[in-house]
């Protein structure tokens, strides 16, 4: 006779025997809630985003405040090397007053002034009346002029300034502001600019007009025109510091110094005997940035409304 044997299963543990004993408390895990995830995720988009730009902000600015101080230090002070420091221990004026009675700067602002005239005047006159008429105005040809204006931003300056100026002394206007005006006088993404502008009008609003009795004239200047305000900003403030800035058309054209522009004189003054002194080639490019600057603090307003919408009011 076998005895048999029976294999029992090993007891498991109860659940109050692995309760935790009364008035005592387990071990506790930390959850955070979907609320509070979001709430961290906010602030580390918010802290990322002002990092950005701050660092955007030194890129943009950090060199033009660097060369401002280096313009403004003394004589004994250090522009390069490990002896010198961000801001001028003791400031001074020399570097501004050097440039002045070495070259005549104002003359120079006087020149550029008056192409910043020039040009301002035609790129908002001209592409604001081509604008209007490549969008509302029905004529034969048109959409052939508006790839035709499309066309000509392919080309760079540098491809056809030689014709250009073989144009312009052919036609006497060599060493002439005329001469360095011509041939920009109408850019042709100013007209694109004022043609989307314009026809972002409803016609519905025109409609109106014409139902009012009014001629296209009093639309124009009724309806278009404050449309178009914002544009006119833009297209203002980018030929300024187009014509302000442009060095190498008038260095063509331009030959006797009383015409010269300030980018002309400046770049004068860095090959004259002063280019040995770092401090006065930085403090005629602060002159020369500082109408631009003042320029677009006064107008930044009408500018950023004018590339972000071109609502009616």
């Amino acid at each position: 006779m076998t005895a048999t044997t029976t294999s029992t299963p090993p007891a498991r543990p109860s659940a109050t025997s692995a309760a935790p004993a009364p008035g005592t408390r387990g071990p506790r895990r930390l959850r955070l809630s979907p609320a509070s995830w979001r709430d961290k995720g906010r602030q580390r988009a918010v802290v990322a985003r002002y990092v950005l730009l701050v660092l955007v902000l030194g890129i943009s600015i950090g060199p033009i405040v660097w060369q401002l101080f280096s313009s403004l230090k003394g004589p004994a002070e250090a522009i390069f090397g490990s002896a010198a420091t961000f801001v001028p221990r003791d400031p001074s004026l020399d570097a501004y007053r050097t440039v002045f009675d070495q070259v005549p700067m104002a003359q120079y602002m006087r020149n550029s002034l008056i192409m910043c005239v020039l040009t301002v005047t035609s790129q908002v006159v001209f592409p604001t009346l081509a604008g209007y008429m490549l969008s509302r105005v029905a004529w034969a040809g048109r959409r052939v002029f508006y790839w035709l204006l499309i066309l000509s931003m392919m080309f760079p300056f540098e491809s056809i300034m030689v014709s250009l100026y073989m144009m312009v002394r052919d036609m006497g206007l060599g060493d002439s502001f005329v001469g360095v005006w011509l041939p920009g006088a109408i850019a042709a993404v100013n007209v694109l600019i004022m043609r989307a502008t314009f026809a972002a009008v409803p016609n519905e609003v025109e409609e109106a007009a014409l139902l009012d009795g009014a001629d296209e004239w009093t639309r124009f200047r009724r309806i278009f025109l404050p449309a178009a305000k914002g544009s006119m900003v833009v297209v203002i403030i980018n030929s300024f510091i187009s014509a302000w800035d442009d060095f190498l058309w008038p260095f063509i054209v331009l030959r006797s110094e009383e015409h010269f522009t300030l980018a002309l004189g400046l770049a004068r003054l860095s090959a004259s005997a002063l280019s040995f002194d770092p401090r006065v080639i930085m403090a005629g490019s602060i002159i020369a940035i500082a109408p631009i600057m003042v320029l677009f603090v006064v107008l930044q307003r009408y500018f950023f409304r004018g590339v972000e919408s071109g609502a009616i009011k």
